[in-house]
């Protein structure tokens, strides 16, 4: 059985798709691996991942750039995240968030499912994240989800990713290269371009040697 590579956008494997000569379509299939393009954020992830996620993949890739809460993690710094949740996913009480998990409406957290195994794993730090529809900039916000949550990356689809491998029961990795720190919106500082080259040298040595 095959891997499935799911990102959010080509950009984010641009050097993968040049490596093994991928035509630029937002779903690929070769002899060993398949690339998913699935757009920006939960929703579309979660619709493209229902159009092609299926028991013929032995493990989902998800890979992509994401922020960094931890600021004594360099950028460019691969990251597996082995946890992630939907973190605006509930309910307001006054000052107070309540999640769906304390609503009784079901789980917004959810895991990397049974673990993989490859050296290329060993020297990456294991972290968790959230999933997000609007990226932190704000310091009263960012302050408010590092007390509730205390998350290390933040992307716009890791949990859907997980939420629907955890729904097939397909193995899945979030391997995510830090392209930014999240505090108040800084472009000058990101390092997108050495997140996306990591990335996509990690990438192309996993499939390669998997």
């Amino acid at each position: 059985m095959k891997i499935l590579v799911v990102a959010a956008t080509r950009a984010e494997l641009t050097g993968l798709y040049e490596t093994f000569g991928l035509p630029e379509d937002n779903f690929v299939q070769t002899p060993e691996f398949d690339v998913l393009i699935t757009g920006v954020g939960m929703t579309a992830t979660a619709f493209a991942l229902g159009q092609h996620l299926s028991k013929d993949y032995r493990l989902v890739l998800n890979l992509g750039i994401a922020g960094c809460y931890d600021f004594s993690i360099p950028l460019g710094s691969l990251l597996n995240i082995t946890a992630d949740e939907f973190s605006e996913l509930g309910a307001e009480d006054k000052e107070e968030f309540l999640s769906i998990d304390t609503l009784g409406f079901g789980t917004s957290h959810f895991t990397s499912g049974e673990p993989v195994k490859s050296p290329l794993l060993d020297h990456l730090k294991k972290v968790n994240g959230i999933t997000v529809n609007k990226v932190h900039g704000n310091k009263n916000s960012i302050a408010a989800i590092r007390s509730r949550l205390q998350p290390i990356t933040e992307s716009m689809e890791g949990a859907a990713v997980f939420y629907c491998c955890a729904q097939t029961a397909i193995p899945c990795l979030q391997i995510r290269s830090i392209s930014n720190y999240v505090e108040e919106r800084n472009r000058e500082s990101w390092k997108i371009g050495l997140a996306i080259k990591n990335l996509n040298q990690w990438a192309i040595e996993f499939l390669t040697k998997d």
